[in-house]
């Protein structure tokens, strides 16, 4: 069983408050603390079926809403937006708050970074920004993309921003960002097919208000940004070299380029000097690998790998 509770805390847009699931034991001792970023227009929320069997386990874990999504969003902003200036900055700079927040309610417990998708992107920049704060990472669904598709992004991200606002939605920049991701699985019953095999899944998150809304074109142009620091081996040299990081993927996940991109950005890491780095890719399963039919085998490594280091 687990104690669900919600909160807020101011985000260092000076703005916005960021709202925080939280999932906390109740039948066992603390075993440690678990903080989950996730991904691109979606919310912690989701998360909670995960975070209840980690919490059978003995794990505290949080889940806030990042700037711009489920219920982190100031009335009469869009959603999916980081705001105007440094959005991307102003979220690690959350998900640090947080992790400082967390752990002096927890002293002593270690302390993991679970980041999903663009979670995973966000979860590498605060790894480069914020060395030596954490006892382990893991990346899900993560992917390593080249210098040359970061700058065409910009550029189209650039033109449209001035043509349109960076509060405003592309759909030649959500082309771009998005519309390769279906053609694996054609022909595709929904948009999404990408993100699960399983239709339940699928249909659950069109469903969802908070999920799926469309990424407006600051979003877009910010995240561009961060994976050029997460790419560059210059920034991924300054990471603690003794934090154990744990990639986790679908070899159909087009985010990760049916597993190439995770291949990529895990020898990075080791060439970095990481001395616990691992990596599994999951036969059949797309990009929602917690949400995916055989989910439990996913759940399961997860949990022997936060235990090892515990």
């Amino acid at each position: 069983m687990a104690i669900t509770s919600e909160f807020y805390f101011p985000s260092s847009d000076g703005k916005t408050l960021i709202h925080v699931n939280q999932w906390t034991p109740t039948e066992r001792g603390i075993t440690g603390v678990v903080q989950i970023a996730h991904g691109v227009a979606e919310y912690g929320g989701r998360y909670a079926p995960f975070a209840r069997y980690l919490c059978a386990h003995g794990y505290v874990v949080v889940a806030n809403d990042h700037l711009g999504h489920g219920q982190s969003v100031i009335e009469g902003r869009p959603m999916v937006y980081l705001g105007e200036e440094d959005g991307w900055r102003h979220v690690v700079d959350d998900m640090e708050e947080l992790r400082r927040r967390v752990s002096r309610v927890f002293p002593g417990k270690p302390y993991f970074l679970f980041g999903h998708s663009m979670g995973s992107f966000l979860s590498r920049t605060h790894l480069i920004r914020y060395p030596g704060v954490l006892d382990g990472c893991v990346l899900c669904g993560t992917g390593h993309q080249s210098p040359a598709v970061i700058a065409g992004g910009k550029l189209i991200a650039d033109r449209e921003i001035r043509r349109l606002g960076k509060s405003s939605f592309s759909a030649k920049a959500d082309k771009l960002a998005f519309g390769a991701y279906n053609q694996p699985f054609q022909p595709a019953r929904t948009k999404f097919d990408w993100l699960s095999a399983n239709e339940a899944n699928v249909d659950a998150y069109i469903a969802d208000p908070l999920c799926g809304g469309d990424t407006t074109l600051g979003l877009f142009r910010d995240m561009l940004d961060g994976l050029g620091v997460i790419t560059r081996q210059s920034n991924i040299n300054q990471m603690d070299k003794e934090l154990p990081v744990f990639f986790i993927a679908g070899d159909k996940d087009p985010v990760g380029d049916m597993g190439k991109g995770v291949e990529k950005a895990f020898r990075c890491f080791r060439k970095a000097g990481l001395r616990d780095v691992s990596m599994k890719l999951y036969h059949g399963l797309r990009h929602e690998i917690l949400n995916e039919n055989g989910k439990q085998y996913v759940y399961r490594d997860v949990l022997d790998w936060l235990e090892a280091r515990s």
